[in-house]
């Protein structure tokens, strides 16, 4: 009987899961014997190169080689993503204003929240103490939102 092909994208998955759990950096023959032995060693070397190549992974040498660990927390991979995008792109701001108006409200509320604390130096009104602009603001928004 004809061994079962995986889906799209599961060996990876199965790989950061074995990371995720192992108690520190692990090299591919670690990997591999997590995942049951049964996968070629070269499989798994590419995919954890694939990974790394995608920032999904981090990697230190060890020996000739390399030991590889998961990120601390997924968010920080989608964070990473991101950024590769966004450099990806010689028009940020044109990037940044597009995404913003693809976020549904309560996303973009969280956004601008993180953007804009509150506390006693914010000044949600947009002008300093004085009445004077603060040059550091950068110019006002358009309002396209």
């Amino acid at each position: 009987m004809a061994p079962q092909r995986r889906s799209r994208g599961s060996l990876a998955r199965d790989i950061q899961a074995v990371l995720a759990a192992g108690a520190g950096p692990m090299t591919p023959a670690q990997v591999r014997d997590a995942l049951g032995g049964e996968l070629a060693y070269t499989t798994v070397m590419t995919v954890l190169t694939r990974l790394h190549a995608k920032g999904e992974v981090t990697r230190r040498q060890e020996g000739r080689g390399y030991a590889y660990t998961a990120p601390a927390h997924p968010a920080e991979v989608t964070a990473q993503r991101m950024q590769r995008l966004l450099d990806a792109d010689d028009d940020r701001a044109g990037v940044l204003v597009r995404f913003v108006g693809t976020l549904k409200a309560a996303d973009e509320h969280l956004l601008r929240s993180l953007l804009d604390p509150p506390g006693p130096e914010s000044r949600r009104d947009g002008e300093a103490t004085d009445g004077a602009a603060d040059p550091s603001d950068g110019p006002e928004p358009d309002g396209e939102r």
